[in-house]
């Protein structure tokens, strides 16, 4: 699959539900209406789509959320995306989640096929945690790190950037990655859905992190890629590496792999765009597939060159209504 701009679309994210058990503050307000469950596309629907989209190139798919492990079935889904991966048409399932629900699933997600994970941990700070999940307990998730660590899965600590929250921790948090072996990568907080909160307060520049990072860690350029946004460093003192997602301060569009599925099937080109494709609709009218593939086509074509975020003082309310959790986190 190409896009109008030449891009290869190789890479889906499909949100498999956009109710989480966290409310971070960055993210959603803390009184969420979450969508009535007869609207989000079935564990076989989303098999469907998954599998139109492998047929047709992707050659990553990664499940999020909301909270990914909270779906009803999500195991289903996963085994039957790893038979993809037995025939060879798909490279990787991967998985994003806020580590509350690992310690009872690493073990069957790295059975079932997943061999990599992000988990997102925004503070080692007990009290810091809590207030920005609103409801997270951080012990739940040292344990579910720790039970992916016994499972053998690959982790990598997703952390958004705060201005005067957790900037001060950031250092030592990629110490503690270093010791546990965990790759990081840090990320501009993005302006997406109404939060109750004023953005300029919290947009934290990778920029400056990464200048006050060199100062306590040698950090040289790295070839590493997994095919997404993040721009790759390595950490010399750990072996370690860090990556810097800048949607704000550094768009990263041109090499953009990839597409946005959400749990009712409307499929995103870009996350900080709003045009789309109902794919859900195309999928139940057709059942030779003829309508979704169309579709496909019809986002292909879609597809824009880039996002228009801003975050700035007179300018810092959401740049779309959508909240993260319902494009997939």
């Amino acid at each position: 699959m190409q896009d109008t701009f030449g891009r290869h679309i190789t890479y889906l994210r499909v949100s498999v539900t956009d109710r989480c058990d966290f409310r971070c503050f960055y993210c959603m307000s803390e009184e969420m209406q979450f969508l009535p469950r007869k609207d989000l596309l079935s564990i076989e629907e989303l098999d469907q789509v998954c599998s139109t989209f492998i047929e047709r190139g992707v050659r990553k798919i990664r499940l999020t959320g909301g909270e990914p492990l909270v779906r009803r079935g999500i195991m289903e889904l996963i085994a039957r995306l790893s038979e993809h991966k037995d025939s060879g048409l798909l490279d990787e399932i991967t998985l994003t989640t806020n580590g509350s629900q690992l310690a009872k699933h690493a073990h069957e997600i790295k059975r079932l096929g997943v061999e990599r994970i992000n988990v997102s941990v925004d503070s080692l700070n007990p009290e810091k945690f809590a207030e920005i999940t609103r409801r997270g307990n951080l012990n739940q998730v040292i344990e579910g790190l720790e039970a992916a660590k016994d499972a053998g899965l690959k982790v990598k600590i997703n952390t958004v950037a705060l201005k005067a929250f957790n900037e001060d921790e950031l250092s030592d948090m990629l110490g503690w990655c270093g010791t546990h072996g965990f790759d990081m990568t840090m990320i501009e907080t993005m302006p997406l859905g109404e939060i109750g909160g004023n953005r300029s307060d919290q947009y934290l520049p990778l920029t400056e992190v990464r200048a006050r990072l060199e100062a306590d860690w040698t950090l040289s350029p790295s070839d590493h890629t997994t095919g997404g946004p993040s721009k790759y460093m390595t950490v010399a003192e750990t072996g370690q590496k860090v990556g810097f997602i800048t949607p704000l301060s550094d768009h990263f569009c041109d090499s953009c792999n990839r597409m946005r599925l959400t749990c009712t099937g409307t499929l995103y080109m870009c996350l900080g765009q709003d045009s789309a494709v109902d794919l859900r609709a195309a999928l139940r009218a057709d059942a030779t597939l003829g309508k979704l593939n169309a579709a496909i086509d019809q986002a292909l074509h879609l597809k824009p060159k880039g996002h228009e975020f801003v975050i700035e003082p007179g300018n810092d309310g959401p740049a779309l209504k959508r909240h993260m959790s319902v494009t997939g986190g």
